[in-house]
C-alpha cells in the first residue's frame, strides 16, 4: 500500500518537472535526501514525534533542505503532515524510476564473484540495452562471493541469473524432483 501511495507522490511530482523541464535536478536533489534519511534514521523518529508541532517539523525542514527545490521542499511539507515521512526513500525511488523511464533508461544490479573492470560493465550496459529496448543500462556491480562466479543481474523485478550457485540450485531442484 505504501509503494501504491509514494508511486502517487512520485508521479505528482514528476509531471510538475516534466512540465518545468527540471526532472533531472529534482531526481538529483531527492537522491541527496534518501542518501540523508538513509543515513539518519533517527530523522523518521524526530519527524513522527506526535509531541513536536507541525509548524516545529515544517520550520526544521525549511532549515534543514532550504538548498533544495521548493517543490520537492512542499512534498516532503505534505508526507510530514500526513504521517507518511516512512514512504520517503520509496517516494525517491519511485520519482527516480520514472524519470529514467522517460530516458529510454534501465538501472541494472550485476552482481559477481569480484569488481567487473569498466569495459566488462561496458559490455554488459550494451547487450542489455538492446535486450530491454532501452537508450541505456546503468550498472552498478555488487560483489557477492556467494554465487561462486558467473553473473547475476536485477533489473527492476527481473532477475537473470547466469551463476553458478543458481545453476547448482537448479540442479539441485531437479534431482529432488525426480526422486519424488
Amino acid at each position: 500500500m505504501s509503494e501504491t501511495i509514494a508511486k502517487k507522490y512520485a508521479q505528482a511530482l514528476f509531471e510538475i518537472g516534466q512540465e518545468k523541464d527540471i526532472s533531472d535536478q529534482l531526481a538529483e536533489e531527492l537522491r541527496i535526501v534518501k542518501q540523508i534519511f538513509n543515513d539518519h534514521s533517527e530523522l523518521y523518529t524526530f519527524l513522527k514525534h506526535p509531541r513536536l508541532k507541525e509548524e516545529q517539523k515544517s520550520k526544521f525542514v525549511d532549515e534543514s533542505f532550504h538548498q533544495l527545490h521548493p517543490n520537492i521542499i512542499h512534498v516532503l511539507h505534505l508526507l510530514i503532515e500526513r504521517g507518511r515521512v516512512e514512504i520517503i526513500p520509496s517516494f525517491v525511488d519511485q520519482f527516480i524510476q520514472m524519470v529514467n523511464d522517460a530516458k529510454g533508461i534501465a538501472v541494472a544490479t550485476v552482481y559477481s564473484v569480484r569488481e567487473l573492470s569498466d569495459d566488462e560493465k561496458q559490455t554488459l550496459s550494451q547487450n542489455f540495452a538492446k535486450r530491454l529496448n532501452k537508450k541505456s543500462v546503468q550498472v552498478h556491480n555488487v560483489i557477492d562471493p556467494s554465487i561462486l562466479g558467473g553473473l547475476r543481474i536485477q533489473v527492476g523485478h527481473t532477475i537473470y541469473d547466469g551463476t553458478i550457485r543458481g545453476k547448482l540450485d537448479q540442479l539441485e531442484q531437479n534431482i529432488m524432483a525426480a526422486n519424488k
